[in-house]
């Protein structure tokens, strides 16, 4: 799950930021309303939490351009507008859930997997494939029934994997998805990654690399190259 978190309070935003990655959620954050609308432009988020009073537009001008888009962002607005008649506007300008501050990071965490959940339910819950078993909920993974300990970098990236059902997904793909904006793009962390993965799932080799594209997952006998 790749997040934008826009708040212009930087300790707040940074706080946010580091706890959502130690939670395998990817997280950029945006001080202001034309940074946020820069992001929303080159990036493909899974939620906008908006801070609603933030400099340049609003947070409720961002999420009234995100609705307009029609992409289908769900919106968690984060803010310290309490009362219930800003909790109706909020709702009213297209907000999927709304949380006051001062809030605890699990709850944010769980509603915004439930908004993840929300978003893609017309896709199965618990994903199977090549005799992989991936539970996304309960973080959980599974090969042919054994249990398999993931970091949460390697269940991030063997999301992605997954989730693809066999499809190629490129280096730069699982860079945008399973890490962020300061992910360095010529960084080794993806074939690094995907090599402890493959390592930990064990023999036969089940990610297969398509040289000079990417990584799948295999569904035959094609997934002994290494990264």
């Amino acid at each position: 799950m790749r997040v934008l978190i826009v708040e212009d309070e930087p300790y707040l935003a940074d706080a946010i930021r580091d706890g959502l990655r130690l939670e395998a959620i990817a997280a950029d954050t945006a001080g202001n309303g034309d940074a946020a609308l820069e992001l929303l432009s080159i990036n493909a988020y899974d939620i906008a939490v908006l801070d609603r009073d933030i400099p340049g537009p609003t947070g409720d001008e961002i999420a009234e351009r995100i609705v307009a888009s029609g992409s289908g962002i769900p919106i968690l607005m984060l803010t310290a507008a309490d009362r219930l008649d800003d909790k109706a506007s909020g709702f009213g300008l297209g907000a999927d859930d709304y949380l006051t501050k001062p809030f605890e990071l699990r709850e944010l965490v769980l509603r915004l997997r439930a908004l993840d959940r929300r978003r893609a339910r017309n896709r199965p819950p618990v994903r199977e494939i090549a005799g992989l078993r991936l539970d996304p909920f309960r973080r959980e993974v599974f090969r042919d029934g054994r249990y398999i300990a993931l970091t949460r970098k390697q269940f991030a990236v063997l999301e992605v994997l997954v989730t693809a059902e066999g499809g190629v997904i490129s280096a730069e793909e699982l860079l945008e998805r399973a890490w962020d904006e300061n992910a360095d793009p010529f960084t080794n962390a993806v074939r690094i990654t995907v090599s402890s993965l493959r390592k930990r799932l064990g023999e036969p080799w089940i990610i297969a690399t398509v040289a000079g594209v990417g990584y799948r997952i295999s569904t035959g006998s094609d997934g002994g190259d290494r990264a």
